[in-house]
């Protein structure tokens, strides 16, 4: 592997997990560590610990911060308390995606953003390039490393290493200064493969400390490390959306479905609000929806979508589900294709194999 790659700090503790890595976007990171299935189905019933720390963290702090926020995301950051998280997007003019993404509220003009790793340099220009006088942007990505801890067993596991009650921290909500055994963290209810479970934000030098303590706390419990693949698979089922397949600067938020993190009428105006407003009282003119494939074969990202001979869209995921067991994708398709039932065809190396419009996601956790 090139040496050019970026690591994180837990690189060195890949291999004693059995962690085989893959170049992920600049990034040296493990793409599974026992298999993909296993590891799955370990977060759906019981927990999964994730390195995650190739995303980005961004400080932004300031008399202006409020009102610059607003001015950049498109949901309603004015919503925000202390100590509370919400799901945003960042857009162009023209309603395409510039990336989608977390803002924490720490305390009064003071927010933590957290991105996308591939988004990192142009998401700290965009935010630079639209900077008020009275906000500071800074991006602390190289200091601060992120593990997530998911599945039904996780605030179990996690509550071995801290005093601190997990059980009430709410879904969206955070803890700062929590407490992991020796090591301070700010720990939030989020997370990205449909289930209950941690966000863990910690320095770097910190990450291996919680890393360990999290597998010999948990190992009875049935916690195991996971990958980027079972990471991908989990969101999937979970229509949980991916920067660069389901979202693009092509792709905006009401076309990917990410239309309740866009509040058109906030008192603040925004970077792309006529474009999405628009979108979102008359419907934007592709919609992504799920389709399973009725004939044998599996989508992947990119593959053309026809209904009969005319192409209507594009695959922006496709997998074999490991709950479904089926073949099943994501396709962004002209919204008047898109109603549960209709027949389209994916062309698979060249050769249109037939499918059918279902409801999605293809799970939700009960």
């Amino acid at each position: 592997m090139s040496t050019s790659l970026k690591r994180t700090p837990l690189f060195d503790l890949y291999k004693e997990s059995g962690g085989k890595t893959i170049d992920f976007g600049g990034w040296d990171l493990p793409v599974q560590f026992s298999s993909i299935k296993e590891e799955h189905e370990a977060v759906r019933t019981k927990a999964g610990l994730f390195d995650v720390s190739h995303m980005g963290e961004v400080d932004v702090r300031g008399t202006g911060s409020l009102a610059y926020l607003q001015k950049m995301m498109t949901n309603d950051i004015s919503k925000l308390k202390d100590n509370e998280a919400l799901y945003t997007a960042m857009c162009y003019e023209d309603g395409g995606t510039v990336d989608d993404l977390l803002v924490y509220r720490l305390k009064e003009d003071h927010y933590l953003l957290v991105i996308n790793a591939s988004n990192i340099d142009k998401d700290v220009a965009w935010l630079e390039e639209h900077k008020e006088n009275d906000v500071q942007v800074t991006n602390i990505s190289p200091k601060i490393a992120q593990l997530a801890i998911q599945g039904p067993k996780a605030e179990e596991i996690l509550q071995k290493l801290t005093s601190a009650d997990l059980s009430s921290i709410s879904f969206f909500h955070f803890q700062n200064d929590v407490r992991l055994k020796d090591v301070s963290a700010l720990v939030s209810r989020t997370g990205y493969t449909g289930e209950d479970g941690f966000e863990i934000y910690c320095q770097a030098e910190h990450a291996q400390t919680i890393w360990k303590d999290l597998l010999t706390e948990g190992k009875n419990e049935g916690l195991v490390p996971c990958g980027l693949g079972a990471r991908d698979t989990l969101r999937f089922e979970a229509k949980l959306a991916l920067y660069g397949q389901e979202l693009s600067s092509t792709i905006s938020p009401i076309e990917a479905g990410i239309g309740f993190a866009v509040k058109p009428q906030k008192e603040t105006s925004f970077i792309g609000q006529q474009v999405l407003k628009e979108q979102k009282e008359h419907g934007a003119p592709r919609k992504l929806v799920g389709i399973e494939m009725t004939e044998r074969g599996i989508p992947r990202n990119g593959y053309p979508v026809f209904v009969q001979d005319k192409k209507i869209g594009f695959v922006t995921t496709g997998t074999q589900s490991p709950t479904l067991k089926k073949n099943v994708g994501y396709v962004l398709i002209e919204k008047e294709y898109a109603a549960i039932g209709q027949e389209v065809e994916v062309e698979i190396r060249g050769k249109k194999i037939k499918a059918e419009i279902v409801k999605s996601p293809f799970y939700k956790r009960k």
